[in-house]
Parts: structure tokens; sequence; C-alpha cells
């Protein structure tokens, strides 16, 4: 043993609707000596994202459910603390993974990449130069083929995804409106991200509004929400449209979803519905990164992180992600120097 106790949230039950605290088990152990190869990452930053609800589904999906006594899954960013003889990874260097949910992981590096804490916070890593900005670039631009000129409409736009997907349509050439809930989200979309105009979902008639703000139609809907508002924006969508499915978080806790009933505007508008997936663009985060770090110094890209205290917090953290509690980026920070 090398006397580190590392905590950990573990999965212990599937839940069924909404999670209850029961759902994970916070426990201990002390980290044996690293094997040959061998890294021991001291995690800083936890990522909290809407997907992580979907992975503890016992059902195909795009990776595998998390097994039940197993590490919650999730994005982190953390120092290399001690290596054992790594080929590539040493001492001081800081990793961008999959670590999970716990302060420690003993990995042989596969799976992750190296950053520069000097050009970024750490908490960006896992934000918009990490899987959520990734999908929001790719999204937009490889699955949503974005045009100058489009009208765009994302929802869930004040989130980690949503807001940079606005952003990039902006410094892009494209009329924006943001779908969000509350007056304060949507304020912040004009405001600060310059968005053309925010619909307040939650006080205001969805479909309705979407008339006055694009009444030519729109071409490209990112739909990081699902069930009503998807349907409200289908009605709304014009020809040769592009509907970009990216998640659904008005469904991920409900015993019987709900697809979309007016599907058939796609046909009448020979638009096009697709799913995507961020790890199917695994192979260009590179090229991504680099230049969404470009918008970033230039002041063209702009971030928000919510950052929570403690592993302990994690029930807390992981409930924000879908009661609209919280703006941008949600982040669990579990160092405790």
């Amino acid at each position: 043993m090398i006397g580190i106790v590392n905590k950990q949230q573990i999965l212990v039950k599937r839940p069924v609707g909404m999670p209850t605290p029961d759902t994970w088990e916070l426990k201990e152990y002390e980290i044996p000596e690293l094997e040959k190869g061998e890294i021991l990452i001291k995690q800083e930053y936890i990522s909290l994202d809407p997907a992580m609800r979907g992975w503890m589904n016992d059902t195909k999906s795009y990776v595998p459910p998390i097994e039940l006594n197993a590490v919650m899954r999730a994005g982190t960013v953390g120092k290399v603390i001690q290596s054992n003889n790594h080929s590539k990874y040493k001492e001081g260097d800081v990793l961008v993974g999959m670590g999970g949910v716990q302060q420690y992981t003993v990995t042989d590096g596969k799976g992750y990449y190296p950053v520069d804490p000097s050009k970024a916070p750490l908490p960006t890593y896992i934000g918009t130069l990490g899987m959520p900005g990734m999908t929001a670039y790719f999204g937009l631009l490889e699955v949503g083929k974005l045009k100058e000129g489009d009208v765009v409409v994302v929802s869930g736009a004040a989130g980690a995804v949503g807001s940079t997907v606005g952003q990039i349509a902006k410094i892009k050439g494209c009329k924006v409106v943001g779908i969000a809930g509350g007056p304060d989200k949507c304020s912040y979309l004009i405001n600060d991200l310059g968005f053309d105009a925010a619909i307040d979902y939650k006080n205001e008639n969805v479909r309705k509004a979407l008339k006055e703000a694009c009444p030519d139609g729109v071409d490209i809907y990112f739909d990081n929400v699902g069930g009503e508002i998807l349907d409200a924006v289908l009605t709304q969508i014009r020809m040769h449209a592009r509907v970009v499915i990216c998640g659904a978080i008005s469904q991920y806790n409900v015993t019987q979803p709900k697809g979309p009933a007016n599907y058939m505007s796609l046909l009448v508008n020979r638009a096009t519905m697709q799913g995507m997936i961020v790890f199917d663009f695994a192979d260009r985060y590179g090229e991504a990164a680099q230049q969404m770090a470009k918008w970033i110094e230039e002041g063209r890209l702009k971030h928000r992180e919510e950052v929570l205290n403690g592993i302990d917090h994690f029930y807390e953290a992981f409930c924000k992600l879908f009661t609209g509690e919280k703006q941008g980026k949600m982040v669990l920070k579990v160092s405790e120097d």
C-alpha cells in the first residue's frame, strides 16, 4: 500500500426515473502499489453531464452500461502524482480522461491525453475544451452542416453544450435563437453570449415565440431536450432543415418517454433528423480544441462553470443537471487541498 485513501462514488442500484441518493454509495479504500506501466492520478475536477443518466441503464446504447458496484463513470481532469515506468506520462503531467467519480485513479494511461494548465483553467478542459465543447463543435458543423446565414435554434441553450453551439453559430455568421428556462438564463444568452433572441420555455408559449423569432422558419435545430420543445420546433422547420439530436434531457428520468408527434414535418420539408455521438469524432478532438481555444483567446467564445466542492456533494451536483438550477458547465471539485 502507498498510504493514500481514495473516496469513490459507487453505483449500487439502477434507478427507475430520477435517481435517489441511495443509487450510489460513497466508499473508501487504500490504493495499492502501482504495477509496472501504471500511473496514479490525483483528480481535481469531475465533469457532470446529462449523458451520465443514460449510462446507468442496463440497455443497448452507444457505450456499455456502468456495471453495478463499479465507480460511477465520468470525465475527469487531474495530475499524475506517481508513475511506475510509464512509457508516456510522468509525474506532474495534467491529464484528461474518463477517471470516474473518485478522488484518485490508477490507470495504464489509455484514453487519457495531456493538457496545459497554463493555457486555460482546468475546468475548461472538461467543459468548452472537453466533451461538451467537442459535442457542440462537431454536432453543429459536421452533423448540422452549418452554413453562413442559417437560422439556428438550440434548446438547453444556457448549458455547457447549448451555449457553445449558439456562440459558434454566431461566429459563423448565423442568426441564433436559444431556448432556456427562466428570465435570468435568457438574459445571459442575449446580453452575455450575443444570441439574437431567447425563449423562456417556463413562461412563454414556445411555438408562438418561435414564430415571432423565426418568421421565415428554422434551418438548424440543435436539440438537447426532446419532448414538447422538439415537437414545437418541428412545426417551424423549413425546406431542407437539419435537426441534430444531441440529447433529450426532458426524457431521461421519465418512466414512459414520448417520441415526436410532428415528425411528418421532416417529410414535408425534405428535412433530416440525425443523432450525434461525440465519440465518433475522437480522432479530430485536437482540431476542434485548437480552434475553440483560439476563439476563447480572442474573446469570441465565452464559457461559464459552476463548481461544487466535495465528492460527498456528488448527488447534489448531479441533480442540478436536471432541475435547471445551474448555468453553464456543472463541475465537481474532488481534491481536498
